[in-house]
């Protein structure tokens, strides 16, 4: 009888796989078939032009502020519309407050809002925000989402870096309001820029922290080689959605679709990313650097003895007193070495190759400083190749044949051409993205998709003319910002107006101000807030949403990509696995049963009824008055205050208890979740 083991199985089938596989057909230029783009046409689409400053529209009224009111007022005459009045000056504050920083405004900034009539109050509240160190924090995370940020990688991946490096380079990087031409190329090249240095190498998160897919290397070469060509795809597709909004990666298997953009547009990338490998890089200078290293040597020998311990079946007696003494010099060391966590998720300068291993399997073979160009693979299959692909930019973005990558992988090079090649097309983008936080909906309503396939702009003008001075103003976000919050088109007021809404009901030529949900971070920092909790500290390393004790804004909040907290589940959090462009907005009963039962919140309204009695102790009317001013902004109208007088002599439970329950009922309310 012949008895076949586990491995022999196994190798019979890797060499039978490499046998079969090692044949791999290469077809020549001339042999495929040629693609039927039109670079030329493609040139033409509307997205690909170059952006300039317009001719501003007539103005018929003394309605606009800035330029951004004379293209917006123009649509709205051509469509039969009026804009809406002003909004009321504590609905502008709040909203101001929550758009710039993602908190509310405190009862004493709204007073001191009000009690400002002079010229230019509403600009210096814009300023002093845009100024705060929370600005940074509001819209790093909204980078983020767009970054598949996560603290946890997957279970496989081998690494020391801490992301959230990433995350407050981000934020500070917001905060100092560096040019986004700069900000973007240094999260794809800041280690080949002459200009930057160690301070900004956490930037290359945003390559470092991609997904990495799962290799069983007892496998085929052949299956190996499918699962890289795949994490290829996943950057290509984060890089184009985010920067330039193309969905490059459709280009994989064949000539795209719908848009400009071939399968040698796509392998030209591809190699950029085929010459990079990820890997833990310090953020300190490398004297500071080797004490670190050393300390977390000597934390690595503790912990596995510390480990051994644990796990043996005959543990000294005095185990408890020695894994005692382990922790506790584990701690110290981590917490008294500087720098300790200096590592950073980031790439080096290394082309991976996939071969065979001796006898079966597979192993990676990374060579350090040599970039590599693709062949192109047929169907995006990596066992039918096409000819080499030199690493270059996108043809249609580029006035003529695009130039080859020859400095190191590409990176650099790739950073620079998606803000000279393809500058216009960045800046409407981010331009977009930033409209579309402020207002609701973007100016186009894909975010990451300004191809064929994508909706066409609502006011082509007006995007145009805002990214050309974009651009001019040295592409400065916080610039961006004041021009956006200060136009006349967004201070509009929410109402509804039957007249107006039935010519235009989905406010596609914003003739009011759309009433927006809080994305669960301003929701829960919000709380907090109000609380008085509010750990205002920024930076440093994440914890857990679910720590009771954990008093910190959400974007700190651990993200663990596999195992995503429940809190930020049920609230339309997105994947951390992908390229998110918006946030879903869903209305789920688990919603509404964590308002109902969740701790997070019983312990929220709580700490309210605390604050409540602790500022107001004189009157019961005073803290219906006070919680009011503290969750909505405004003072309780003499209906609300009858109606939580009621509520609160209820009988069947305690004074406090029904105080409880009435800060979670202000808790829950539409008034706290949506900002007007």
């Amino acid at each position: 009888m012949l008895i076949l083991t586990q491995k022999t199985v196994m190798t019979v089938m890797a060499s039978v796989a490499v046998s079969v596989w090692a044949i791999v057909p290469v077809f020549s230029e001339e042999e495929l078939s040629v693609g039927s783009i039109d670079f030329e046409k493609g040139r033409k689409f509307w997205s690909f032009q170059p952006v300039k400053k317009l001719e501003l529209p007539p103005v018929p009224d003394d309605w606009v502020q800035n330029r951004i009111d004379r293209f917006v007022h123009a649509r709205m005459r051509a469509e039969g519309l009026q804009p809406s009045p002003a909004a009321d000056r504590r609905v502008l504050i709040r909203r101001l407050s929550y758009d710039l920083i993602g908190l509310p405004p405190s009862p004493e900034e709204v007073e001191s809002f009000l009690s400002d009539q002079s010229e230019g109050a509403y600009l210096r509240v814009v300023d002093r925000l845009l100024a705060s160190p929370h600005y940074g924090e509001r819209w790093g995370r909204a980078w983020l989402d767009l970054a598949r940020y996560a603290d946890v990688r997957e279970r496989w991946v081998v690494t020391h870096g801490s992301p959230y490096r990433y995350r407050d380079w981000v934020v500070r990087a917001l905060n100092e309001d560096m040019p986004y031409d700069q900000f973007a190329k240094r999260q794809l090249a800041t280690d080949l820029m002459d200009e930057t240095g160690l301070e900004d190498m956490p930037a290359l998160g945003f390559l470092g922290i991609s997904p990495v897919y799962h290799k069983e290397l007892l496998l085929a070469p052949q299956v190996i080689r499918m699962i890289v060509a795949e994490e290829w795809e996943e950057r290509i597709d984060t890089v184009g959605r985010t920067f330039l909004g193309l969905t490059i990666s459709c280009a994989r298997c064949h000539d795209h679709k719908f848009d400009p953009i071939d399968s040698h547009d796509y392998y030209a990338l591809a190699g950029v990313f085929a010459s990079v490998r990820r890997s833990d890089r310090p953020s300190v200078p490398d004297e500071r650097a080797r004490v670190a290293d050393k300390a977390r040597k000597e934390v690595e020998k503790l912990e596995k003895e510390a480990k051994g311990l644990k796990d043996a079946k005959s543990p000294p007696p005095d185990r408890d007193e020695q894994l005692f003494r382990l922790e506790e010099r584990i701690r110290h060391l981590k917490e008294s070495t500087p720098n300790y966590d200096h590592l950073v998720p980031a790439v080096v300068e290394a082309s991976i190759h996939v071969v065979a291993k001796e006898g079966f399997g597979t192993k990676l073979d990374y060579r350090s400083g040599v970039p590599r160009d693709l062949r192109l693979q047929m169907r995006g299959d990596p066992a039918t190749l096409g000819p080499v692909v030199p690493r270059r930019f996108l043809r249609v973005l580029s006035p003529g044949e695009p130039k080859a990558f020859t400095q190191g992988s590409g990176r650099l090079e790739l950073a620079n051409s998606l803000f000279h090649e393809g500058a216009s097309l960045s800046a409407r983008v981010m331009v977009n993205r930033v409209w579309l936080q402020h207002f609701g909906r973007g100016l186009v309503a894909t975010p990451s998709d300004f191809g064929t396939q994508g909706e066409r702009p609502s006011h082509p003008k007006l995007l145009d003319d805002l990214a050309a001075r974009f651009v001019e103003e040295g592409w400065s976000l916080k610039w961006l910002h004041r021009e956006l919050v200060t136009s006349a088109t967004y201070q509009q007021s929410v109402g509804y107006r039957p007249e107006m809404a039935r010519r235009d009901p989905h406010n596609k030529w914003l003739w009011r101000m759309n009433r927006r949900r809080l994305e669960v971070e301003a929701w829960r920092d919000a709380m907090l807030a109000v609380t008085g909790q509010l750990v205002r500290e920024v930076g440093g390393a994440p914890l857990d949403l679910s720590r009771a004790d954990n008093y910190r804004r959400t974007i700190y909040g651990k993200i663990d990509r596999r195992d995503l907290e429940p809190v930020l589940q049920i609230h339309d959090f997105p994947d951390p696995d992908a390229h998110s462009p918006a946030r879903e907005k869903t209305i789920t009963p688990l919603q509404q049963l964590f308002v109902l039962n969740g701790q997070f919140f019983r312990q929220q309204a709580e700490a309210l009824v605390t604050r409540l009695y602790r500022e107001a102790p004189e009157s019961e009317e005073a803290r219906i008055g006070l919680a009011h001013e503290l969750l909505y902004g405004r003072p309780a109208t003499e209906e609300e205050v009858d109606l939580a007088r009621s509520f609160l002599e209820l009988e069947g439970a305690s004074d406090h208890e029904n105080w409880k329950r009435y800060a979670q009922a202000l808790f829950g309310s539409n008034e706290f979740l949506f900002v007007d």
